[in-house]
């Protein structure tokens, strides 16, 4: 049954975009590409794949190229028994760049998707035109429960019946009682907001090898408290990155106010809420979020990396000052990295 939220796209004539496989430091690597011109780099979120870009891909790659892999242990990607952290991922990325020979792009990340983003950007500042942040998580610790839940070490064994036959139909009958639930309820921010779209995730998780990748992905950045790192301590090292924060007001796996405090903590940062948008606004409204992207890209410049400049900062390092918003704002944004463990890398 075709998704009741997506307003349809009109079709690109000529779209020709390819899936390509390349193996870099030994695994096969997965990604869409289509398009001439300026790079995008899309990167997908937890459970999900390069092909939740799918509607988008055609209308940017009008006008730029546009990359969108499968991260390791995702999709069509190998799925070894590896470091699935963000910046492990930032690598990977860096990596695949490489291979093709492009040496600079604007990052569109969603979800986990938006903070290896941001950790792509800390660690390869040099690569990066503009970051584009989609109901990124590495904000603060709040989260899904379910995802929480799943992060236990005896409830995530639960996951392998989804292996078993039949497990994929009953998380996809799961899936249709939670979305049920969800269109019934009167709470725009109800509990149940975006439970059909994790429960779709876990049910396409096909077999061992990606089981544990995304278990993995999970520990990597989530336990039953929550999000147990952020990113926002180095935020202040983006300044000279133009950044479009986009986020849906329903959100109930990164709730709103994540949306408002990476605004604060990167001061000339944009943001744009899609009020009737939960998890996923690029497929809840995708018209406006083209619309967003192309205004945000045509209307600035690519980032210039000064090495020095970018020294200079790292040895100032973060202070109260930088957080833009007024006292409240920069209160939030100290509260949530005094809540949330820093990444190490």
């Amino acid at each position: 049954m075709p998704d009741p939220r997506v307003r349809k796209l009109r079709r690109v004539p000529d779209a020709n975009t390819r899936l390509v496989f390349r193996t870099i430091h030994g695994y096969r690597r997965a990604f869409r590409i289509a398009g001439e011109g300026p790079a995008i780099l899309l990167i997908h979120g937890i459970g999900d794949s390069s092909a939740t870009w799918s509607d988008i891909i055609p209308h940017l790659a009008q006008h730029h190229t546009v990359i969108a892999p499968d991260l390791l242990g995702h999709g069509r990607s190998d799925k070894p028994r590896a470091d699935y952290s963000v910046a492990a991922y930032a690598n990977g990325m860096r990596d695949l760049l490489a291979v093709l020979g492009i040496e600079r792009v604007t990052v569109i990340g969603h979800s986990l998707g938006g903070a290896v983003a941001m950790q792509f950007a800390y660690q390869f500042p040099q690569l990066v035109d503009r970051l584009v942040l989609t109901s990124t998580s590495a904000v603060t610790k709040d989260i899904h429960a379910l995802l929480r839940l799943i992060s236990v070490p005896l409830v995530n064994e639960s996951l392998r019946l989804f292996r078993l036959p039949g497990g994929r139909l009953a998380a996809k009958l799961a899936g249709n009682v939670a979305a049920q639930l969800h269109a019934a309820t009167l709470r725009p921010m109800g509990i149940l907001n975006e439970t059909p779209d994790l429960v779709r995730i876990l049910g396409d998780i096909k077999d061992g090898t990606a089981y544990l990748a995304f278990l993995k992905t999970l520990r990597a950045v989530v336990d039953w408290r929550g999000q147990v790192i952020t990113l926002l301590d180095r935020c202040y090292l983006n300044q000279h990155i133009p950044v479009q924060i986009v986020w849906g007001a329903q959100d109930s796996v990164f709730p709103v106010n994540h949306a408002y405090l990476a605004h604060a903590a990167m001061p000339g940062s944009r943001i744009e809420i899609f009020n009737r948008a939960g998890h996923y606004p690029f497929l809840d409204d995708p018209i406006r979020f083209l619309r967003v992207v192309e205004s945000f890209i045509g209307s600035t410049s690519p980032a210039t990396f000064d090495a020095d400049a970018w020294r200079t900062t790292l040895v100032d390092g973060v202070a109260e000052s930088i957080a833009a918003g007024g006292p409240a704002a920069r209160i939030a944004v100290l509260d949530a990295l005094d809540t949330a463990e820093r990444s190490a890398t």
